[in-house]
């Protein structure tokens, strides 16, 4: 079930064929769900989905907006559906607050976190506006003093992720922060962490019958563009491995996050709080990713190339090669043995603060950590029907 095909559905699509699955599309966009006193049928303006729904057991929710996905959990369980993730799963997920309070519960380090319920503006029945940014911001020096992350319950890309170094910096931020649909109520506060120039997206996956299990490597995102790591504004990937006991926590945040969910799969935010422990100094780095920069610059025109909606196939194979190109230069293994060296040097100092139960992950963790994510789905899905 997806919005619209992009890389990572035809990515799914190619890996079911390899894996000898078939797989159904189910729409949940410009579709009607109609559930009455003689049961339900889901509908498009030409196409009946109902019959296809009643036949199918396991769902794979990739739906990319987080209130549809959100939605389709609620609607394919009540259909008697399981679905990847469960409605449980998608709703913890949703909020980095009901994230967080799922680590903090199962004893799992994470970021110093202040909530404050209270929105920067209230307006009366009577039409007064009353102000709270001051209020906000002393609660929150009071907790946390300087160094403070303001950022949105359900936002993602670090969009609206702003620092505050100090008072009238905190104010300005506090004022543009509004009631939305990515942040519903209240502000969502923390400490910044020293974490260096990288953080981590780490996967876990579950299959129904055994433990959750946390791959041995990860997706580095990393650079010095903004105290955000994170790709989408610009910095770059690399794959690591990750020492064990980062793999071992990495699988209590599955279980945290997870419960007792048949299947699921997760990926998870992590920072290494690193602060003056570093292997090595900056000057060093930066010259080394200025050196990545036309490698990585030929991956990021593959990537844009439109041929991926035309010829999946021959621009897979195309980005495939970019990729295996800068995974070749000199500097990125540099780069990778500096994160792999401070990791297992600050490994008790891990930090998680965020999961993802719809990861992207075709064109970048399958060719930079070596994570085909299509393949755990697949392979959760299977278990559930085989345990039926």
């Amino acid at each position: 079930m997806f919005e619209s095909s992009e890389t990572d559905e035809k990515g799914i699509n190619l890996t079911a064929e390899e894996m000898g699955i078939d797989l159904t599309y189910i729409p949940f966009r410009k579709v009607a769900v109609r559930f009455d006193g003689n049961g339900y049928t889901l509908r498009t303006k030409g196409k009946d989905y109902t019959n296809i729904l009643k036949d199918i057991k396991v769902v794979l929710n990739r739906a990319q907006s987080k209130n549809r996905r959100l939605f389709a959990a609620n609607v394919l369980e009540a259909f008697g559906k399981h679905v990847i993730n469960p409605q449980c799963v998608e709703y913890a997920c949703f909020s980095k607050l009901r994230t967080l309070l799922h680590f903090w519960q199962a004893g799992i380090r994470i970021p110093d976190t202040v909530f404050v319920p209270v929105d920067s503006n209230e307006k009366t029945l009577d039409g007064r506006e009353i102000h709270n940014e001051k209020d906000i911001a002393d609660l929150l020096e009071q907790e946390l003093k300087t160094n403070i992350v303001v950022k949105p319950d359900a936002g993602t890309h670090g969009k609206s992720v702003k620092l505050a170094k100090e008072r009238g910096q905190l104010e300005n931020i506090l004022k543009e922060v509004e009631p939305s649909i990515i942040n519903p109520v209240g502000v969502l506060a923390q400490n910044l962490v020293e974490k260096w120039f990288y953080d981590l997206r780490i996967i876990v996956t579950k299959e129904d019958g055994k433990a959750p299990y946390c791959y041995p490597t990860a997706l580095a995102r990393a650079g010095f563009k903004d105290f955000r790591t994170n790709t989408f504004l610009g910095n770059m990937v690399i794959g690591v491995d990750l020492p064990q006991h980062i793999r071992d926590v990495s699988a209590r945040c599955g279980t945290a996050m997870g419960g007792d969910s048949k299947a699921y799969l997760l990926a998870f935010d992590a920072m290494v709080e690193v602060g003056s422990n570093k292997v090595i100094d900056d000057e060093y780095l930066m010259g080394e990713f200025d050196k990545l920069e036309p490698s990585f610059g030929a991956v990021k025109n593959v990537k844009r190339d439109k041929m991926k909606r035309t010829d999946f196939p021959e621009w897979n194979e195309k980005l495939e090669s970019a990729f295996e190109n800068y995974k070749q230069q000199e500097a990125y293994q540099n780069i990778k043995k500096v994160i792999e060296e401070n990791m297992e040097k600050n490994k008790h100092n891990i930090m998680f603060h965020e999961t993802n139960a719809c990861p992207e992950f075709w064109e970048q963790t399958r060719l930079a950590a070596g994570i085909n994510i299509a393949e755990a789905l697949l392979k959760g899905a299977q278990s559930i029907i085989d345990s039926e």
